[in-house]
C-alpha cells in the first residue's frame, strides 16, 4: 500500500533547499517547525482527557496500561513505561515494541507480543501513520479480550483510529526531513504519552498536589527528593523527615502519615489501605 497520501510522508516545498542553508538558519527553521507540535496536541485535548479517565478506571480495577508500537513510536512507548516505575512506584505500565524495522509489517507479531490481556486492561496503539500492521495486530488482540483500546496517530481518518474505542489524532503535518516521523510525530507522541501516564497516576492518587509521593528511593538523588517531599507535606524538619522516611522503609507517603498523625509505620500503612493520603493526614 502506498503511503504518499499521508500528511506525515509529505515533502514541504519550502524546505527543499535546507541542505544549502547555514547551520544557524537550520536550527531556526527546525525549532519553528517544532513549535507547532504542542498546538497540535492541544487540538486533541478532549480525546486525551477521555482516554485518561478511561485508563484510570481500568487501573482502579487492577488492570494495566500497555503501549504497543514499532520503530520510534514503540521506543517512545518503552521510554514512557520505563519511567513510570520509579516515578509512581508501579509495575502496571508496560510496553511492547516490534523487535526490528521489518517486524513492524508483521500483523501477527503484534498480537503475539502483547501480554495476555483482560477487560481490566487498557492498550494504546502508537503509530504515526496510523496503519502499522504490528500495531493493528496488537489492537485487534486487545479487542478480542475486551480490553480498552486507544489509538495515537498523526494522520486523520487512519485505520488505527477506526479500530479503537478512543482515537487520539495529533496532526503535525509534514516533517522537517520528509517522512522522518521521529521528529514532530515522535515529539507529539511523547507529549501525549506523558499526559496519559502522568495524569492517570494523578487520578489514581499517586501524587499529593504536584509531589511524587510514591517515588521509589533507589539512589541519593531520589532519597533527597523523597525527604524534601516528606518535609514539605508534613511540615517537619529535614532531620525528622529523613528519620521518618528511613523508619517507613523509604515509603514517603507512610512517613508523611507517621509525622502528621504521630503514629508508627505499621499503623500508618494500615490507615493508607483504607484512606487516600490527603484524608489519612487529617
Amino acid at each position: 500500500m502506498g503511503l504518499g497520501h499521508l500528511s506525515t510522508e509529505g515533502a514541504r516545498e519550502d524546505r527543499g533547499s535546507i541542505d544549502r542553508l547555514p547551520t544557524a538558519e537550520l536550527v531556526r527553521l527546525m525549532n519553528e517547525d517544532d513549535q507547532a507540535v504542542p498546538l497540535a496536541v492541544a487540538e486533541a485535548g478532549a480525546q486525551i482527557a477521555q482516554a485518561v479517565d478511561a485508563i484510570a478506571e481500568r487501573l482502579r480495577q487492577g488492570g494495566r496500561l500497555i503501549y504497543a508500537g514499532a520503530g520510534s513510536a514503540g521506543r517512545i512507548g518503552r521510554l514512557d513505561a520505563s519511567e513510570c516505575g520509579p516515578t509512581f512506584n508501579t509495575d502496571r505500565v508496560l510496553a511492547v515494541c516490534a523487535d526490528s524495522d521489518a517486524a513492524e509489517d508483521d500483523y501477527d507479531a503484534g498480537a503475539l507480543d502483547l501480554p495476555t490481556v483482560t477487560a481490566r486492561d487498557a492498550v494504546v496503539g502508537i503509530s504515526a501513520s496510523g496503519r502499522t500492521p504490528y500495531v493493528l495486530g496488537a489492537i485487534e488482540q486487545a479487542r478480542r479480550a475486551n480490553a480498552l483500546t486507544i489509538g495515537l496517530a498523526c494522520n486523520a481518518g487512519s485505520e488505527l483510529s477506526a479500530a479503537v474505542e478512543i482515537a487520539i489524532e495529533v496532526l503535525v503535518g509534514p516533517e522537517f526531513i520528509a517522512g522522518s516521523t521521529r521528529l514532530k510525530a515522535g515529539t507529539a507522541q511523547k507529549l501525549v504519552l506523558n499526559m496519559l501516564s502522568t495524569l492517570t497516576m494523578v487520578r489514581l492518587g499517586k501524587t499529593y498536589g504536584n509531589l511524587m509521593v510514591d517515588v521509589r528511593v533507589t539512589n541519593a538523588k531520589l532519597r533527597d527528593r523523597a525527604t524534601r517531599i516528606v518535609e514539605q507535606v508534613s511540615g517537619a524538619s529535614h532531620e525528622d523527615a529523613a528519620a521518618a522516611l528511613q523508619a517507613a522503609g523509604d515509603e514517603a507517603r507512610v512517613a508523611i502519615v507517621m509525622l502528621k498523625r504521630g503514629i508508627g509505620p505499621d499503623e500508618a500503612r494500615s490507615l493508607l489501605e483504607t484512606l487516600p493520603l490527603r484524608d489519612a493526614t487529617h
